[in-house]
C-alpha cells in the first residue's frame, strides 16, 4: 500500500513538472510570434519600459534639477490633492490624475507659459505622471516629460520642496 501511494505521488509530481515545463515552452513559443511579445532579456526599471513604450518622455531628476533651476520648466504632482498638500516640488502645481480633465483649464495657462512639463507621482510602479504627461501630450503639449517616481527621487537629492 506504501509504495503504491509513494509511486502515485511520484507520478503526479512528474505530471505537475511535465505540464509546467509544457506551459512554458508554449509560452515562449507564443511570445516569439507576438508582434508586442515581451523581451526577455533587457532593463526592466521602470524608466526603460516607459522609454520603450514612449520614446523621449522620460527624464532623469539630473535633466529635471537643470531645467527646474533655469526656470524653464513647471512640475505638475499628478497625485491626490491631499498627498500634493502633504508636500510637493517647490512651486508645482497640482493636477490629480483622476481630475485632469476638470482641473485642466485652472492650470492651463500656467502651462502654456513654460517650454517644458514635468508630471510626477511617487512610487516606481506610480503611471499617474505618464498618464497625466499622456493626456497633457494629447491635449496639444509638446514638451511633456515623466520623472518617475518624481517625489521620492525629489527628496532623497535634497531638492527644493514646500
Amino acid at each position: 500500500m506504501k509504495v503504491n501511494i509513494r509511486h502515485r505521488l511520484s507520478h503526479t509530481l512528474l505530471q505537475s513538472v511535465g505540464i509546467i515545463i509544457l506551459s512554458c515552452v508554449v509560452g515562449l513559443i507564443v511570445n516569439f510570434f507576438r508582434s508586442d511579445g515581451l523581451a526577455l532579456f533587457g532593463t526592466w526599471s521602470p524608466e526603460q519600459q516607459l522609454s520603450n513604450a514612449h520614446p523621449g518622455l522620460s527624464i532623469s531628476v539630473e535633466e529635471a534639477e537643470v531645467l527646474f533651476n533655469s526656470g524653464s520648466a513647471v512640475c505638475v504632482d499628478a497625485r491626490s490633492r491631499a498627498d500634493y498638500d502633504r508636500g510637493h516640488i517647490r512651486g508645482a502645481l497640482s493636477l490629480p490624475w483622476q481630475d485632469a480633465e476638470q482641473g485642466l483649464a485652472d492650470v492651463m495657462e500656467v502651462l502654456f507659459d513654460n517650454p517644458t512639463i514635468i508630471t510626477y507621482c511617487d512610487g516606481d510602479t506610480c503611471s499617474l505622471g505618464k498618464d497625466l504627461a499622456l493626456f497633457l501630450t494629447e491635449a496639444g503639449f509638446t514638451d511633456v516629460r515623466v520623472l518617475i517616481n518624481g517625489w521620492s527621487l525629489w527628496q532623497q537629492n535634497s531638492l527644493p520642496v514646500e
